[in-house]
């Protein structure tokens, strides 16, 4: 009869043990109160900067489909009474904006291929090829980096005006053939690139534009996705450099043709809800060109510059 208490008395000691541990291990795996709450601020935080964001693009739609009382007359309503659509056509019959978008688009387009060809070959001979005074010629490339562009504005005018390239698109395009930025991003991918793989290729007979195009373009291709894309928006929007090379109107890129469109005929801003349309069309290709390349442009943001 002892000897049964006794057995009765471990086993609810043994169930009592399992089930204080099993709590314990709940309590663990619950989260505590203060985790639960930095977590919140912190998706509070970044739901109110995406608002931030987001709120001029969504104005700017709204204001692009809204009259002109509506826009100025308060209160300021975010949904207009009977959207606009017509402001959008108004655009491309008051002002040749198909031309100012074909110009940035073909200027944009010619000089990221060409910069994008120039930071991969340099960039390749800066990673592959053994030479006296690499590192200082990469240390001089990085030094003009630091030179603010307004600087080159002047030799670049003074150079093209020798050339007869003033007031020219070929001007814009050969004034920035090539990029220091993308010279950077693209060594430091290459320098990721296992050197196994360029030793076989070269032990195969592989030349060195072959292991550029067969081994480091594929194996890097987010790094030139993301510096396209950086370029590109960059160029496209570039407003303050080919207003000073270009002086006829249908040279204009689509900043200077926007800045047109908002002062002539003495306007200044009058035709707001046509000037918001207009801006509106100019920021869509870049809209549609980061939905196509958000994934690679997000992978080489992440992989790009780290190691080196």
């Amino acid at each position: 009869m002892d000897i049964n208490l006794k057995r009765n008395a471990e086993n609810r000691e043994d169930i009592d043990k399992e089930v204080e541990e099993i709590k314990l291990e709940l309590i663990s795996q619950r989260p505590q109160l203060s985790q639960v709450l930095a977590s919140m601020m912190r998706h509070g935080v970044l739901i109110l900067i995406s608002v931030i964001t987001f709120f001029p693009f969504l104005w700017m739609i709204s204001s692009a489909l809204k009259t002109k009382e509506e826009v100025f007359n308060f209160p300021l309503l975010l949904i207009p009474k009977v959207p606009q659509w017509n402001n959008f056509s108004q655009v491309f019959t008051e002002a040749p904006f198909a031309r100012y978008m074909g110009n940035s688009l073909f200027v944009a387009s010619i000089e990221v291929a060409f910069q994008m060809v120039s930071a991969a070959m340099i960039a390749y001979a800066l990673t592959q090829f053994k030479f006296r005074g690499k590192k200082l010629l990469f240390s001089l490339i990085m030094g003009t980096y630091m030179l603010p562009s307004a600087v080159t504005y002047v030799p670049c005018y003074m150079i093209l005006a020798d050339i007869n390239l003033i007031d020219t698109l070929t001007g814009l395009i050969i004034s920035n053939l090539v990029n220091v930025f993308g010279i950077f991003l693209i060594r430091q991918a290459f320098l990721q690139v296992d050197k196994s793989l360029v030793e076989a290729a070269r032990m195969d007979g592989a030349s060195h534009f072959k292991i550029l195009l067969k081994i480091m373009f594929p194996l890097t291709k987010p790094s030139f996705i993301t510096f396209g894309l950086i370029s590109f928006v960059t160029y496209y929007n570039e407003y303050l450099y080919p207003s000073l090379i270009t002086k006829s109107p249908e040279k204009f890129l689509i900043s200077a043709g926007l800045r047109q469109f908002f002062i002539q005929g003495g306007a200044y801003g009058i035709k707001w809800p046509e000037v918001m349309a207009a801006s509106t069309i100019t920021v869509l290709p870049l809209l549609i060109l980061f939905l196509i390349a958000q994934k690679w442009f997000m992978k080489g943001i992440n992989d790009s510059g780290v190691k080196g």
